[in-house]
């Protein structure tokens, strides 16, 4: 019988002394002697609102249950019907906002550690050999080339591939992955973890080709030549950016600049890794989401004095992880709430020396139901700065779209879609932040399997022609 009145578990971690030193895994996951214990908690509920609640519907109940029976290759191939990449959805899916958040132990005994549970599956699995990637029953001689090797286009190209198509990812950098190997640091999701869901794609066929920009250097429209589909996961690229002045100094980063630098090209190991970061003594971020979180816990790493975290509304308001928002705290990072940036100072040499900030309160909701900050005047301060870095938001990657005249596009930047899924351009499909903006990578997910759906309806049709 169930128990969920045991003590929920949440795993070991690396203290707060020591992970500010390295960029190592901060989480250290369940053992199987905890994840038997965390599994005994679910009641296995007959309507699991858990899974309901995931946007790519995880089988849970039924995986947690194979896990308590000893069957890890059986756990991990039930999770794998609708997810290819657990070991990365188990470490960064916010988890607290949708299986977790909908758990009916939730309120009296605390979720379950379903994250903690996927990620233990995952990962023990893998390293018992016991992964099965799913095969094709029959191939349909038809192609496919998916943009971008973000988690849109892997899970879109995983769904094609296990429909029988053949599937070619371009990917304009030189290692695959997108938003997961350049915006998540290690220290929250280990770059040998991505590469080995890259590889779990690969061994069911889908085939990889990086450093190639589609769009400029590769056409939507030379591809469709070649290929029956083009599915376009290209991402959000385009930083948001501050808009005050001084925003041109040096020493002012985006948040995409910075973490893509010390992310996916190693930063913080110069000079082993040719392209050096410098934050100086002391590091403002501007923001309260997960990105901003990422940069100012990659800077503290990296050796300040100090990382200030500079917010115009309150914690409550905080878009970021609460988890992350913890990290931070433990890490020393010093948040400034209901704090507002006005100017970017620089000394006679154009660098950053500081930032003007206002103070704020808390006004009526905006038409979010956000309550909106209101400056309160006169309240003009500086704090001193050798480096900023702008983490309020990012815009969907404007490359293809700019490189492809008969696109559609939104106002808002993004690619124009109908009912159907379907893109101003025949054949043409896309999804993650490209179509819907910022967002998660189990929304972005999503969007990659509901586009394979339509896809392989759209090629149902043009084998029926004869193509």
């Amino acid at each position: 019988m169930p128990n969920p009145s045991l003590p929920r578990r949440h795993g070991k971690r690396q203290s707060p002394r020591e992970r500010i030193k390295n960029f190592d895994e901060v989480s250290q996951g369940l053992s199987k002697e905890e994840a038997l214990l965390e599994a005994d908690r679910c009641l296995n509920c007959k309507n699991p609102k858990c899974e309901a609640a995931c946007p790519v519907n995880v089988k849970i109940p039924a995986f947690i249950e194979l896990l308590l029976k000893d069957d890890l290759k059986g756990a991990a191939s039930k999770i794998m019907e609708t997810s290819l990449l657990p070991a990365v959805c188990g470490r960064v899916c916010p988890q607290e906002n949708y299986c977790q958040g909908a758990c009916v132990l939730k309120e009296k005994f605390g979720p379950v550690s379903i994250g903690l549970l996927e990620r233990y599956v995952a990962s023990a699995a893998r390293k018992a050999g016991l992964l099965t990637p799913p095969k094709p029953s029959h191939e349909t001689g038809l192609k496919i080339a998916c943009i971008g090797s973000g988690p849109s286009s892997l899970s879109c190209a995983a769904e094609l591939r296990r429909a029988g198509h053949a599937v070619v990812i371009f990917e304009a950098l030189h290692d695959y992955g997108g938003v997961l190997r350049y915006g998540i640091p290690s220290f929250r999701l280990p770059r040998a973890v991505i590469t080995a869901e890259v590889e779990t794609v690969k061994e069911m066929g889908v085939k990889f080709i990086n450093d190639t920009l589609a769009g400029p250097s590769l056409g939507i429209e030379e591809l469709l030549k070649e290929y029956d589909a083009v599915y376009i996961g290209s991402g959000a690229g385009l930083p948001t950016m501050a808009d005050i002045a001084g925003e041109n100094a040096l020493g002012v980063y985006s948040a995409n600049e910075f973490l893509t630098r010390v992310n996916l090209m190693e930063a913080y190991n110069f000079p082993r890794a040719a392209t050096p970061v410098r934050v100086g003594k002391n590091v403002i971020v501007l923001g309260g989401g997960n990105s901003a979180m990422d940069a100012a816990r990659c800077a503290a790493r990296l050796g300040p004095q100090s990382v200030r975290v500079v917010y115009r509304r309150s914690r409550n308001e905080m878009p970021a992880r609460e988890e992350e928002v913890e990290n931070a705290i433990e890490e020393g990072v010093i948040f400034d709430f209901l704090t507002i940036q006005k100017e970017i100072l620089t000394d006679e040499n154009g660098r950053v020396k500081g930032l003007k900030c206002l103070k704020a309160r808390l006004g009526e909701p905006d038409e979010k139901g956000r309550r909106k900050p209101v400056i309160m005047e006169g309240s003009d301060f500086i704090i001193p700065a050798d480096t900023i870095i702008v983490a309020i938001g990012q815009k969907p990657n404007p490359v293809i779209p700019r490189s492809t005249p008969a696109l559609k596009m939104t106002e808002h930047g993004t690619i124009a879609q109908d009912e159907n899924g379907a893109t101003s351009i025949a054949g043409v499909f896309c999804g993650g932040d490209i179509a819907r903006g910022g967002a998660t990578v189990l929304l972005a997910m999503k969007d990659g399997i509901a586009s394979a759906h339509r896809i392989n309806k759209y090629l149902h049709g043009k084998s029926k022609k004869g193509k």
